[in-house]
């Protein structure tokens, strides 16, 4: 399956002869614009028929049967108004580890004829390949390859206990700490924030391993002390402002299913905020989860009344960021999971997270609690 989000404003997926179609129109328009001569930089045009050739090879090599996406960075997205392409994103997700070798072939060999320079990096299970014209990076190609260990639990559709779902925030700064949460063998939801350099990356992973992806929306704090994400929701905003941030957000985290809050003490709490933001969740399928980060909050109930599904957090796991402490919040949440038939339980990629994770959640699988993605307990 193939996704561009050049084509259209709006990502939209095509058959693979559709797809192919349209590269080859693409490509067709730009065959006869040589890279090099003594040029210092390529046309959007040339870049974008690279990036044809790049996908074509990527689906010839992998027969058809990877997905591919396309998401195009821009200078607007780096603060400079002109809007000219800076890189094409390149995302494959090969269903075998064994095409791998080929595609770094079929990479290098595009690369040489358009006189590329190439580097290659490696974190996790992702490939990245940087492509660059005279110093200048042209195209980023990241390859995730399947885990073929990872499975997810709630692939038991039919299995019957009480259910945790486990909200890992804050992700799209470390590349480190995502590695550490996708090698881990059970289903979390990955809350990404916007706007940051790694937040598509991760996105994207997160989705192409088989985890749920939440934007973590930013909002605005009763605290001045605390590091302000921008953009954010703020009070005040009208439904208008709120949508197009919104919008904006969104399209830095793809494969958003739904939302929760980032800080957000003053902002949830404010009703003409809240009534403003469900519609655009609504609108947009998308459910709602309340992080809880003030007693005042009425996010919840404003979800609920206006129709957009939705649920709240019961425990936070590591606001003491130690291993013994997070093991305990474990333990509430699994209390909770137990008396309520579900419960939502939120940390943060800490490296005492990702340990008391993994020492702690076979016991309770193996104590009947379900692990489940979050959409499984909204209503």
């Amino acid at each position: 399956m193939f996704q561009s989000d050049f084509f259209f404003a709006t990502p939209r997926r095509f058959t693979l002869s559709r797809a192919s179609r349209l590269l080859a129109g693409l490509a067709g328009t730009t065959l006869l614009l040589a890279a090099g001569c003594g040029k210092k930089q390529l046309s959007k045009a040339e870049v974008r028929g690279i990036t044809a050739e790049i996908v074509s090879a990527a689906e010839k090599t992998t027969a058809h049967k990877s997905e591919i996406t396309i998401r195009p960075e821009s200078n607007v997205a780096r603060g400079n108004e002109t809007g000219d392409l800076v890189v094409d994103d390149i995302y494959v997700s090969p269903a075998d580890s064994s095409q791998l070798s080929a595609l770094r072939q079929s990479i290098t060999g595009i690369a040489r004829r358009h006189k590329l320079s190439i580097a290659e990096a490696s974190a996790g299970g992702v490939v990245r390949i940087d492509l660059a014209f005279e110093g200048v990076r042209t195209h980023a190609i990241h390859i995730v390859m399947p885990l073929n260990a990872k499975t997810h639990p709630l692939a038991q559709s039919g299995a019957k206990g009480p259910r945790l779902a486990i909200i890992v925030d804050d992700m799209g700064y470390d590349r480190a700490a995502a590695d550490a949460l996708f090698a881990l063998p059970f289903p979390l939801t990955v809350s990404v924030l916007p706007h940051l350099p790694l937040s598509t990356e991760v996105a994207e992973e997160a989705y192409r391993r088989g985890d749920e992806v939440l934007l973590h929306l930013p909002m605005e704090s009763e605290s001045s002390e605390v590091k302000h994400e921008e953009p954010e929701l703020r009070v005040g905003m009208s439904a208008g402002q709120v949508d197009s941030v919104v919008e904006g957000m969104l399209e830095t985290v793809p494969h958003a299913i739904g939302v929760n809050n980032h800080q957000g003490s003053r902002a949830t709490a404010d009703p003409p905020l809240m009534q403003a933001l469900m519609p655009a969740l609504r609108q947009r399928g998308l459910f709602f989860i309340d992080s809880r980060t003030t007693p005042a909050t009425i996010a919840y109930d404003v979800a609920e009344g206006s129709g957009v599904r939705a649920a709240s957090r019961r425990v936070f796991l590591d606001d003491t960021p130690t291993q013994e402490a997070i093991l305990a919040q474990l333990k509430l949440a699994e209390r909770d999971a137990i008396q309520n038939g579900s419960a939502i339980a939120i940390g943060h990629p800490h490296p005492a997270t990702i340990a008391a994770l993994t020492e702690e959640i076979p016991r309770l699988e193996a104590r009947g609690i379900r692990l489940v993605f979050a959409s499984a307990v909204v209503h």
